[in-house]
């Protein structure tokens, strides 16, 4: 049996929240540029140029996309920012998943009260493909909700078990 390797992107779609964050960053930016100004007129510019480039900065932590790597049954996702600086967010053996379904699974779906934590790696939008898993770490009982396509999904079936995995028919 061969080694298994699947891998995938999700970008995460911009909310109502990120949109207000990136007006206070400009507005905030632009105060900070005339209070400089007007108080401090020979290092304004500076500041002016230090408060855009912070605002600029804030601004490419909006920019997320999600990946997921499927290597052998152990599952990674990651976080990355404005397509330049990543970040592990989880890692975990899919063995070690106690349930698996559809985030819109009603049969299921009260598996997951017991969850300390629920942690979103989607797009934000519950769709066809967007599925919920329970797991274990640190002590804590962890929901994850992630947007797997129809090869990750079929390659995690390949190791989680048929009472733990439910998909969506």
């Amino acid at each position: 049996m061969g080694d298994v390797f699947k891998e995938q992107i999700i970008k995460r779609k911009p909310t109502a929240r990120d949109f207000v964050f990136r007006v206070l960053l400009v507005a905030a930016a632009g105060l900070i540029f005339f209070l400089a100004m007007m108080f401090l007129p020979s290092f304004g510019v500076i500041f002016g140029f230090a408060a855009m480039f912070g605002a600029w900065y804030g601004m490419s932590f909006l920019n997320v996309e999600y990946e997921y790597v499927f290597t052998n049954g152990d599952l990674d996702i990651d976080v990355i920012y404005n397509k330049a600086r990543r970040k592990r967010l989880f890692t975990g053996q899919v063995n070690n998943f106690e349930i698996m379904c559809h985030v819109d699974d009603k049969v299921h779906i009260g598996d997951f009260a017991s969850a300390q934590e629920t942690r979103d790696y989607s797009s934000g939008e519950s769709g066809e493909n967007t599925y919920v898993f329970l797991t274990t770490q640190s002590g804590k009982r962890i929901k994850v909700i992630f947007e797997p396509n129809e090869k990750l999904l079929k390659a995690i079936g390949t190791v989680l078990t048929r009472r733990k995995l439910f998909i969506k028919q």
